[in-house]
């Protein structure tokens, strides 16, 4: 059965650390990499959306401990987690969905997403990339590590599951609901210099996980 993407979290608290570094291809490799492409420049502000347990902070903040980071996720049972893990760090944290969040203007060096951002078409990413991009300082940069479709075909495979699986159930909402439905990395690209970022890059993979650089 979906859950509602809040719901799904917050039921998978318990372990999810460890499933995530156990079970997931590769994140021992692709935290530690992803930590190290952000700034280290002292006081330095980040945005990280998604940012769940804060996986990815613990392998940035020994490149940064100065670091101020605004998080946002769906799950105050994940964000109560990275709460404990990092009390001693300067942290905002916002427990709502990034599409509804107010990211402000010209205000962060960087942003990060880790792992979050698979479950949306790419018309839903426009949006939310167009407020990152103004979120940005003039030489601010996002940088997206997430697993994405190999082919346009896995990509509208992916998307044709979700609708037939909410048709079953009965499901009408526009709400979002946990499946994947990852992009290629082509059309991630597109949507991000729709947007209105100057480049996108990719900076490293591992198997269907890339890191994209979009620089503002």
């Amino acid at each position: 059965m979906l859950e509602k993407m809040s719901d799904f979290f917050e039921n998978r608290l318990d372990g999810y650390d460890e499933h995530m570094m156990t079970n997931i291809e590769s994140s021992s490799e692709f935290y530690p990499y992803t930590a190290d492409c952000l700034p280290k420049t002292y006081n330095c502000n980040i945005l990280d959306l998604g940012c769940g347990t804060g996986l990815e902070l613990e392998e940035y903040y020994p490149h940064n401990p100065s670091a101020n980071i605004t998080g946002i996720d769906l799950s105050e049972g994940m964000l109560s987690a990275l709460r404990k893990k990092f009390a001693d760090k300067n942290i905002t944290l916002i427990c709502t969905s990034y599409f509804d969040a107010q990211l402000g203007e010209e205000i962060f060096d960087a942003a990060v997403s880790v792992e979050s951002l698979h479950h949306f078409t790419k018309e839903e990413k426009i949006p939310l990339y167009k407020k990152l991009h103004n979120a940005l300082k003039e030489s601010g940069y996002f940088i997206l590590t997430d697993y994405f479709s190999l082919s346009d075909d896995e990509e509208v495979m992916h998307r044709q599951n979700l609708i037939a699986l909410k048709q079953e159930q009965g499901i009408e909402d526009n709400e979002f609901y946990h499946y994947d439905t990852p992009l290629t990395v082509e059309h991630e690209t597109e949507a991000l210099l729709e947007a209105g970022f100057s480049s996108v890059k990719v900076l490293n993979n591992w198997g269907a996980t890339y890191i994209l650089k979009a620089i503002k």
